[in-house]
């Protein structure tokens, strides 16, 4: 007999707790084998192809393209076992697509141990076995699938094309509160913490996730509009005038989701939380830019500017360890961390992100510069896996190449500091006594003044300004 199969959006990693559907891959009716895809979604990170576990009919589909569901939501049923054994290991076109399961033998009757709906990396605790619902009079399961026995109920019409129509949708069980209760649908520490950190009642809030389930989004959200309830009422008087003379009826609105969303909602937590400073220093960059010329020779591999300065980055925080670091709010210390995992800042059609090289103390230039080259060309075609997007420990952003000399950026949260990078441009400078033209470029450095103090901040940039006027002193920095 088949067994209908829901397969909800899986844990996607990394704190992530929704996605927008960007493609169904599949139709309802469809055949469709074990860990074959059937969505496509975009999560703040990444785009992403979702397998499903379950081979077998297709027989609903939730959500339409466009539309934001969080972790956990259903995404599609599969009647496993509707379709012999042959057909269900094969994908849409009839090739064989991986080790399909069936309906009649055990492996079909036993209950998976962890949820079949993770990624590679990420699983979830096993969940409980859904029982079909039945019909009244006993006609057989509300799935649209054949009873057991074969014989279709009395008056029912057998589907034209032999493919079980989809299930009629079961709602969801409805359990009513005590008019007292005080319990909060929230399963996350994290989520506990961060309200209890910002004196958020959490009984006061309405989750969005499934049955109510109180997410981080909901609590930020009520943080945000807490922050800005002083600010409201001139607001709301902004907009009624503007309303009053049409204007507001022209005004376009740009949805804050997605990657966007997500970057927002991090730029508004580091303001929020680190209290930042910035320090800033001129550099005559004429002898860098003589050495990357000098390492580029024909048949060598080809070092970027960025590496260079990546490499100086990964020296200056061998000798100032202390900024490769977060703060624990929790127990109020500081982490210092023993690798540096190097983020750099790339612009791309679909917005600001910021790849992750890893270990990029351990790496050469030549490594650094064809690692930050595969990381932004996969940036670009929006292919970056969660873990090449998180996990950064200190981030380089070169803000140079959009034609602008300084900047004081927002740090990634959690990490402690940021370098940025203004554009190289001829201008007047003292050289050896004299006055000429060089290459100049604006250093500037952004910290999280609770690691350090700004000396250490200050060490950090000279250090770095004289490498870039010296690169030979990175030889001592080895």
């Amino acid at each position: 007999m088949a067994v209908v199969r829901e397969f909800t959006l899986p844990d996607l990693g990394e704190g992530l707790t929704e996605a927008t559907i960007v493609q169904w891959l599949v139709e309802v009716g469809q055949v469709v084998a074990v860990d074959q895809p059937v969505v496509e979604v975009e999560t703040a990170k990444a785009m992403v192809e979702v397998p499903c576990p379950y081979g077998g009919v297709v027989t609903a589909r939730f959500g339409e393209e466009g539309v934001e569901v969080p972790v956990g939501a259903p995404l599609v049923t599969v009647a496993v076992g509707a379709v012999p054994d042959d057909l269900a290991g094969r994908g849409p076109a009839g090739e064989a697509g991986g080790t399909g399961t069936s309906g009649t033998g055990p492996a079909a009757s036993e209950e998976p141990a962890g949820s079949g709906n993770v990624l590679v990396g990420y699983g979830t605790s096993a969940a409980a076995a859904r029982r079909p619902r039945i019909r009244p009079g006993g006609a057989g399961p509300a799935s649209g699938l054949p009873p057991a026995n074969g014989v279709p109920p009395a008056g029912a019409v057998p589907p034209a094309n032999g493919v079980p129509s989809p299930p009629e949708p079961e709602p969801a069980p409805v359990v009513p509160a005590a008019p007292d209760s005080r319990t909060v649908a929230v399963i996350s520490p994290l989520v506990r913490r961060i309200a209890r950190e910002n004196g958020l009642d959490l009984t006061e809030l309405s989750g969005s996730g499934r049955d109510g389930l109180i997410l981080r989004s909901d609590v930020e959200r009520a943080i945000r509009e807490r922050e800005q309830t002083g600010a409201a009422a001139s607001v709301a008087g902004v907009v009624g005038a503007a309303s009053a003379t049409g204007a507001a009826a022209q005004a376009e609105r740009v949805p804050l989701k997605g990657m966007r969303g997500a970057a927002a909602e991090k730029f508004s937590r580091s303001r929020r939380e680190i209290p930042d400073a910035t320090c800033w220093v001129d550099a005559d960059a004429t002898e860098l830019l003589a050495a990357r010329r000098a390492m580029n020779v024909p048949g060598a591999p080809t070092v970027s500017l960025l590496a260079l300065l990546a490499r100086v980055c990964t020296a200056a925080l061998a000798r100032f360890p202390e900024l490769n670091a977060t703060v624990d709010t929790t127990t109020r210390e500081i982490v210092r961390l023993p690798a540096v995992h190097l983020g750099f800042a790339a612009q791309t059609d679909r917005g600001l992100v910021v790849p992750v090289v890893r270990d990029a103390h351990a790496r050469t230039v030549e490594e650094l510069s064809a690692e930050m080259a595969r990381l932004t060309e996969t940036a670009r075609s929006g292919g970056l896996s969660p873990a090449e997007l998180t996990q950064g420990t200190f981030t380089l952003n070169n803000y140079g190449v959009f034609g602008v000399d300084g900047s004081t950026p927002i740090i990634n949260h959690p990490e402690a500091a940021m370098l940025g990078v203004g554009r190289i441009a001829a201008k007047p400078w003292v050289h050896e006594g004299e006055l000429a033209v060089r290459q100049v470029v604006q250093l500037s450095f952004t910290f999280d003044h609770r690691v350090c103090d700004g000396a250490t901040a200050g060490g950090f940039l000279r250090f770095v300004a004289d490498c870039v006027e010296q690169p030979a002193l990175l030889l001592r920095a080895l």
